[in-house]
């Protein structure tokens, strides 16, 4: 993986735009441009949709996801709305340019985080793009936030929580394990070249959409990416589904110790990501 400066143009101007049309909006695009990619590659068309565009510089969560909640995180430290994790909200309607550039900055931020991991040789041993999410959120919530990085109080309330619906032991877990099952059962159907390795975890993106509309759904895509991930390196779905479950509590645990205090968003599920998918490369020795 080299640097290309049109790619860092592009990852400043997909970072610009999350920020205008909201951080879940454009995850929500990041997980409906991932089943496009997946179908394309399931066809025989190759994986350029998936590379270039759902993970790429338009939409990988790296770039727009981390574009779009630095720039809600800045919006809020200059007072311009009432919380910096409200990931729900378009920037565009603020008018003001300033808050649409600090999330192409953090857009190109993203690539060259990931870009630094590559090199340094992390790829093969966890989601250097999730973890991008994370640095690249925790470098927001130094520079705009008015909370500390992490907490002692690891107790979700009513004031201080993630998805509250979903916190629970017993409902992370049963969710889990549902998801789990269908995406190691899709990523042993399809294959890792075929785009079932990252099926499920676009379905599981594009259903935040309900999200957006204030619907108690869950969040599952923590789940679902290390679920495949699992099955493909040891061929089995049981195991599959059992990552799914640990990466539940990856997100969730995560959540009680950077996010849930924060007036910023530290994305819970990216965390899962990177610490499961670090898991199973470490149990299988092998990158997936």
């Amino acid at each position: 993986m080299q640097f290309e400066l049109t790619t860092l143009l592009a990852a400043f101007g997909g970072g610009l735009f999350a920020a205008a049309i909201g951080t879940l909006p454009s995850f929500v695009f990041t997980g409906l441009l991932v089943l496009v990619g997946a179908g394309v590659a399931a066809s025989g068309g190759g994986t350029g949709m998936l590379a270039q565009v759902a993970f790429g510089p338009v939409f990988g969560p790296h770039i727009a996801f981390g574009g779009g909640a630095a720039a809600t995180a800045y919006a809020y430290r200059r007072g311009l709305i009432g919380s910096g994790r409200e990931i729900t909200l378009p920037l565009m309607g603020l008018n003001r340019p300033d808050v649409l550039l600090v999330g192409g900055c953090f857009g190109a931020l993203g690539y060259l985080l990931n870009l630094l991991w590559q090199v340094a040789g992390l790829g093969p041993r966890t989601d250097t793009i999730a973890m991008t999410v994370v640095i690249s959120a925790m470098v927001a919530r130094v520079a705009f936030g008015r909370t500390a990085l992490a907490s002692t109080h690891f107790t979700p309330d009513e004031t201080s929580n993630w998805v509250r619906h979903q916190e629970r032991p017993l409902q992370c877990g049963s969710i889990g394990l549902g998801v789990g099952l269908f995406s190691a059962f899709i990523a042993l159907e399809f294959g890792a070249g075929h785009g079932g390795d990252v099926l499920g975890f676009g379905i599981a993106a594009a259903s935040l959409v309900f999200a957006q509309f204030g619907l108690k759904i869950p969040v599952t895509h923590h789940m679902a990416l290390p679920a495949a991930a699992a099955a493909i390196a040891s061929e089995d779905i049981l195991l599959g589904a059992a990552f799914g479950i640990v990466g539940g509590f990856a997100g969730e645990g995560f959540s009680r110790v950077f996010h849930q205090h924060g007036d910023t968003h530290i994305d819970p599920p990216a965390a899962g990501i990177a610490i499961t998918v670090a898991l199973i490369r470490v149990i299988w020795q092998a990158p997936l």
